[in-house]
């Protein structure tokens, strides 16, 4: 009986101990608009995923509370000579599962992301090697004079290289081939916070790495991440406390958020330009149009452009809370220029005259590929849009799927018109939309190159401003590139969209900056 009361006694205490333990926890909910596209940083250049992963993964440098670049992984480094950088990394690093950091993780991790077949070897366009000097020092060799490297090592993150081998994950992957490894559903990185469990589109569970070489700002145990596709759900779960924070608040639903006591909202414009793209190839996708392909016509791409009451699709679909731009980078980018941010004038007559003027009074019918979860609003800004063009002649046949589904049409082509957006990120550089979107797809340059345009006398400039230190004659060069596609209508720009997050009552306070990056390793928790 003493024996059975003491097992008893011992039991309760346990459960009162355990159950203390989960109520004193600081859990953040997360809920999003949409998953992370995979766990592998590597796998496709979406900049929500890796701002989530960034929580797990860290690079050589990083951003700052005010986006300067301040030292991560590397505690120093130096300019040798015009092609060679020399880096000295932190000591007493570790990877999650207990694994030291060593110049090893770091050539591994650069060989892997330049790697051929790796969907963000665009984001070191100049890198050409990396070579271990010591266990704690790495040179690496870029291009002659490349000025930026430093803001594209912030978006590259170090892997293990040990656990690369062991798990057979050295080669990358990638998400719009459909290409999977091991990096694609595990993770192991040296950041503030560690994987522990993954439930692709229902729940990723992150926890506090207490070994984390940086001093915590946060409080937080525990991170319970969920996608909440419905923006209704989203904002029900938020007022009723199921989630603490989304960085994905509706914009319909703003005034009802900032209504409750309990909820704060922040809303800005983020550095991101949405604009269209074209298929610039020989023939369209889907389209009456058989013989040739009307958007290789400044015309045509004009007369798309003026049928477009922006002012309209602001008001409407943004709910007055995007910034309209005939610029394709926003104010505060390096090499935006004020007077390429003034917009052709909405005139659905011109149009008809230059659609007829081209050869097509009677408009044509073309694909128009948009997602449902990947820009604000992206979903009704191609139904306007579509009803816009109608009005003149041209049928876009839409074709709205989410981001899984998209990607592969888009990165092979498979589009008439589709729908891109740009933050310059982690560049936060002018350079970054040039020589990645616009440069025709040449070794590293033009990964998003998705219809297919190209201009010899653009690519040469964005070539020089690749290999030029004075910075002002590299925007200089910068600037000349992007009117001369703006002069061509190359591409259809339409505004720097909104950011909303909201938190609820349990958050005390983070940090938004303009890349609209959560960075939930500086978030408090009441």
């Amino acid at each position: 009986m003493k024996s059975f009361l003491k097992t008893s006694v011992a039991c309760i205490a346990a459960l009162t101990l355990t159950t203390f333990s989960a109520a004193a926890e600081n859990v953040l909910k997360w809920g999003a608009q949409r998953d992370v596209v995979s766990l592998d940083p590597y796998s496709y250049g979406d900049t929500f995923t890796i701002a989530v992963l960034n929580h797990v993964y860290e690079g050589l440098v990083r951003y700052d509370d005010n986006l300067q670049i301040a030292p991560a992984l590397a505690t120093s480094w130096e300019v040798v000579s015009p092609t060679l950088w020399r880096f000295h990394l932190r000591q007493g690093v570790t990877f999650h599962d207990g694994a030291p950091f060593t110049a090893d993780d770091v050539l591994a991790s650069l060989t892997r992301v330049s790697d051929p077949a790796s969907p963000l070897r665009g984001n070191l366009p100049a890198y050409q090697s990396a070579k271990k000097i010591d266990d704690f020092t790495v040179e690496v060799t870029t291009t002659p004079n490349y000025p930026l490297l430093l803001n594209d090592l912030t978006n590259i993150v170090i892997f293990d290289k040990e656990w690369l081998v062991a798990n057979k994950a050295e080669a990358p992957t990638d998400v719009g081939k459909g290409v999977e490894g091991y990096a694609t559903a595990h993770a192991n990185g040296t950041g503030p916070f560690k994987v522990v469990s993954r439930k692709p589109d229902a729940e990723t569970v992150f926890e506090v790495n207490k070994a984390w070489w940086d001093k915590p700002r946060h409080n937080i145990d525990k991170i319970v991440f969920t996608p909440i596709t419905s923006a209704a759900t989203r904002v029900a779960a938020l007022l009723s406390g199921e989630i603490d924070f989304t960085n994905s608040a509706p914009l319909q639903d703003i005034p009802r958020l900032q209504a409750s006591s309990d909820i704060k909202v922040l809303a800005s414009n983020e550095l991101r330009t949405v604009f269209f793209v074209f298929n610039r190839t020989d023939k369209t996708i889907a389209s009456d149009i058989t013989d040739k392909n009307p958007m290789n016509d400044i015309k045509v791409r004009q007369a798309m452009y003026q049928s477009i009451d922006i002012d309209a699709l602001q008001k409407k679909v943004m709910r007055g809370l995007s910034r309209n731009t005939g610029s394709m980078v926003a104010p505060a980018i390096p090499g935006y220029v004020e007077a390429l941010d003034s917009r052709l004038p909405y005139d659905p007559d011109a149009a008809k005259k230059l659609l007829a003027e081209a050869g097509y009074p009677n408009g044509f019918t073309f694909s128009f590929v948009c997602e449902n979860d990947g820009y604000v609003n992206e979903e009704e800004i191609c139904q306007a849009v579509s009803s816009m063009w109608a009005r003149v002649g041209l049928k876009a046949t839409l074709d709205v799927a989410p981001t899984s589904l998209q990607t592969a049409k888009f990165e092979s082509g498979k589009f008439d018109v589709g729908i891109l957006g740009w933050a310059n990120e982690p560049m936060i550089d002018s350079y970054s939309i040039l020589v990645q979107v616009v440069h025709s797809k040449t070794g590293t340059s033009g990964v998003f190159n998705w219809g297919g345009w190209k201009y010899p006398e653009v690519d040469a400039l964005i070539d020089a401003a690749g290999k030029e230190l004075d910075r002002e004659k590299r925007l200089d060069f910068q600037s000349e590139a992007l009117t001369k596609i703006k002069d061509d209508v190359a591409f259809l720009p339409l505004h720097q969209q909104p950011m909303a997050w909201a938190t609820g009552s349990k958050v005390e306070s983070l940090v938004q900056l303009t890349d609209n990056k959560p960075r939930h390793w500086l978030t408090k928790m009441k």
